[in-house]
């Protein structure tokens, strides 16, 4: 078995162009959904947040659980807390970046930036769940994400949904979208699905980007926060349910 690469190691990828953002407008790259999860979002909005997590236990889960692998294999006697810190303090700096790096202006601009966003705290819960021995890579870690986001209150709840989407995906894929609904009404439904998901309440803070410079400063600000409480809620949860490791003499 080969070593796993490094988490920071990765290669940063830009942020894909949802339909209605026109080429180069998503300036500066950043780790962000790949372009076939905005392609399912965009074809069905309204299970967008299902969509987004069961695709991010495929894509960041394995590299979770490398991460916590070699994290635990470089630095002996490591506890689950402070795993959980390095993931933590990680993801909660990327994400207070995330709200200022699309460079498109507009409602397109804010879609991107909760997308990355939602993403990146993703990416957060399963570095953290992999720091307390839960593996990130199973199915239930999908509900997990739906439940610790806010957008279902019950584990039962967020599973049906899951199986729903994860049916819608299979027909999209067969059938193909139906490409009726404008292209303005998808954007803004897929918008404040994402923003649910990401904690971003207000309504005035993902349209904080047709602002000049409100933005900025706002979205920094949200997405620090929501990230932060979101990381607290995770560690309750995994502390739990994790495996018990105490730190060697």
């Amino acid at each position: 078995m080969t070593d796993p690469a490094p988490v920071d190691g990765q290669p940063v990828t830009p942020a894909p162009r949802p339909p209605g953002v026109p080429p180069g407008a998503t300036g500066e790259a950043t780790e962000a959904p790949p372009a076939t999860l905005w392609d399912r979002m965009r074809e069905d909005p309204q299970y967008a947040p299902e969509h987004l997590a069961l695709e991010a236990v495929r894509r960041l889960g394995p590299e979770a659980a490398r991460w916590a692998g070699q994290a635990r294999a470089e630095q002996p006697g490591v506890t689950p807390d402070d795993l959980a810190d390095q993931a933590v303090r990680r993801f909660v700096n990327r994400a207070r970046l995330s709200g200022a790096v699309s460079g498109a202006a507009g409602l397109p601009g804010a879609v991107i930036d909760v997308g990355v966003l939602a993403w990146t705290q993703a990416r957060m819960v399963l570095h953290v769940a992999a720091a307390y021995g839960v593996d990130p890579v199973h199915a239930d870690r999908a509900a997990d994400l739906l439940v610790l986001q806010k957008v279902h209150k019950v584990a039962a709840s967020a599973r049906l949904a899951l199986g729903v989407a994860a049916g819608r995906e299979r027909a999209g894929a067969l059938f193909g979208g139906s490409g009726q609904t404008p292209i303005g009404r998808v954007m803004l439904r897929l918008g404040i699905r994402l923003a649910q998901m990401a904690g971003v309440r207000a309504a005035k803070r993902m349209f904080a980007k047709v602002v000049p410079g409100a933005a900025i400063v706002l979205g920094t600000w949200a997405n620090s926060s929501a990230t932060k409480d979101l990381a607290r809620r995770s560690r309750e949860l995994y502390r739990q349910h994790g495996v018990p490791q105490q730190r060697q003499p």
